[in-house]
């Protein structure tokens, strides 16, 4: 249980969705909480509601874009004075299309918050704070990122990154004996603004688009299940529709002979 007096959850992507539901949900751990996202007046909503029911806890807002890579180093520099116990890497978004068709303008901003911008703060955390005790990183995956979609196959291709990069920071801070512990969320469709954007639309509906999905509460659950676990991976099975803790799932070379020899 995290001391809420004295330490922080940092949310990014919080104003809807996944983040949106994660803040509460740690909201009702008792923990304060530092958002980040976008849109100020959806992050001032989030803050009022979660203060209506928890009044004692302190709720920092910050509002930008991640996309831009200044604004990201910006933010850990204002972030980074606070006792942070858990980072939560959950600003993301998709794009359905082919390669063929794909508008790289969006794919280029994509790339540059769905890895760049996850990259640099979880570099910059785990320079911090991995040897402060009970400390986390939590990486928000996808299932598409152990699994190619058709027609998401640069979405998946940003999201296996953060699986495999994932993966080895947590191989990583394990060798070095490190205190914190990384992990990657893989949750599967998920009703969430996703849909819209990642299709280009103003309105989409989940019912026809899917068998079934999960709700971001859902996932929110899914990925407190994983931050009170000892495991790397939480992850849905997409056939099953099933939520799972494993350990990592990428071939780590480890002690390989054909591994750079380092003196």
């Amino acid at each position: 249980m995290v001391n809420n007096i004295e330490k922080y959850i940092v949310i990014t992507g919080a104003s809807s969705g996944i983040g949106h539901e994660t803040a509460k949900a740690f909201a009702g751990r008792g923990c304060n909480l530092i958002l980040v996202a976008r849109r100020r007046d959806r992050l001032e909503v989030l803050k009022q509601d979660i203060l209506s029911y928890y009044p004692t806890l302190n709720i920092i807002i910050k509002a930008t874009d991640l996309s831009i890579s200044d604004n990201v180093f910006r933010l850990y520099k204002e972030i980074k004075k606070y006792p942070v116990q858990t980072w939560i890497n959950n600003a993301g978004f998709g794009n359905y299309d082919t390669i063929s068709r794909q508008n790289l303008n969006k794919i280029r901003q994509m790339l540059h918050l769905n890895v760049e911008a996850l990259t640099i703060l979880s570099s910059l955390f785990v320079r911090d704070f991995k040897d402060v005790e009970g400390t986390q990183l939590i990486n928000v995956s996808s299932a598409g990122g152990y699994m190619i979609v058709p027609t998401a196959i640069t979405y998946c291709a940003t999201k296996f990154y953060v699986s495999a990069f994932t993966e080895g920071l947590a191989w990583e801070l394990k060798e070095n004996g490190c205190k914190m512990k990384a992990k990657v969320l893989a949750p599967a469709a998920t009703k969430t603004e996703f849909g819209n954007v990642a299709n280009n639309v103003i309105e989409y509906d989940y019912d026809k688009a899917f068998e079934t999905y999960h709700t971001s509460s859902q996932v929110a659950g899914f990925l407190l299940k994983l931050y009170d676990s000892d495991k790397t991976v939480g992850i849905v099975n997409r056939e099953s529709f099933m939520f799972e803790i494993k350990e990592p799932q990428f071939d780590y070379a480890d002690n390989s002979n054909h591994n750079q020899y380092i003196e």
